[in-house]
C-alpha cells in the first residue's frame, strides 16, 4: 500500500516543472506574436519597433542606481524615516495647528475690540445730554450739524 509520502514530490521537482510550464507558454506566446508582427505594415512595425526602444531605455534607466544612492544614501534615508512615520505626520501637521491657533487668536482680539468700541459708543449714548430717542427725530442730523463746533464734555 502506497502511503502520501511516498506519492509526495520533492518541492524542487514542482518549482522545475512550474518553471518548465512557465517556459513552454511564453515559448508559444512569443511565436504567435511573431507570425502576426510579419503580417504588420512596414510602417506599424517601425512605430512598434521604436516604441519597444524607448520603452527598454526608459527601463533601463530606472534600472539603473543613482551614484549617491549607491553608496547607502538612500538606506539612510529609508531607516530614518520608516521609524517615525507619526512623528513625521505631526510634524507635517503642525504648521496647520498653529495656523488654526492664529487665526482663532486673531477673531478673538477682533471681536474684544469690537466689543469695546460699541461700549464706549452706547456709554458716550447713555451719558450724554441727549436723550436716546432724539437720534430717531428727523431734525438730529441739523442738531449735529448746528453742534459740531461745540466742545465735547
Amino acid at each position: 500500500m502506497t502511503t502520501l509520502r511516498s506519492l509526495a514530490l520533492p518541492v524542487d521537482s514542482l518549482d522545475e516543472s512550474r518553471a518548465d510550464a512557465e517556459a513552454r507558454f511564453a515559448s508559444h506566446v512569443t511565436a504567435r506574436l511573431d507570425t502576426g508582427t510579419r503580417e504588420l505594415p512596414h510602417d506599424i512595425a517601425e512605430r512598434l519597433r521604436a516604441s519597444r526602444e524607448r520603452a527598454l531605455a526608459a527601463r533601463r534607466r530606472t534600472a539603473l542606481p543613482h551614484p549617491k544612492e549607491a553608496t547607502g544614501a538612500r538606506a539612510e534615508r529609508d531607516a530614518a524615516t520608516r521609524g517615525t512615520p507619526w512623528g513625521t505626520r505631526i510634524a507635517s501637521a503642525l504648521p496647520l495647528v498653529a495656523l488654526v491657533v492664529g487665526l482663532v487668536a486673531i477673531k478673538v482680539v477682533q471681536d474684544d475690540r469690537r466689543a469695546d468700541e460699541l461700549a464706549e459708543v452706547d456709554s458716550a449714548l447713555l451719558s450724554s445730554e441727549l436723550p436716546p430717542a432724539a437720534y430717531t427725530d428727523p431734525g438730529f442730523a441739523q442738531f449735529l450739524k448746528t453742534n459740531a463746533d461745540a466742545p465735547v464734555r
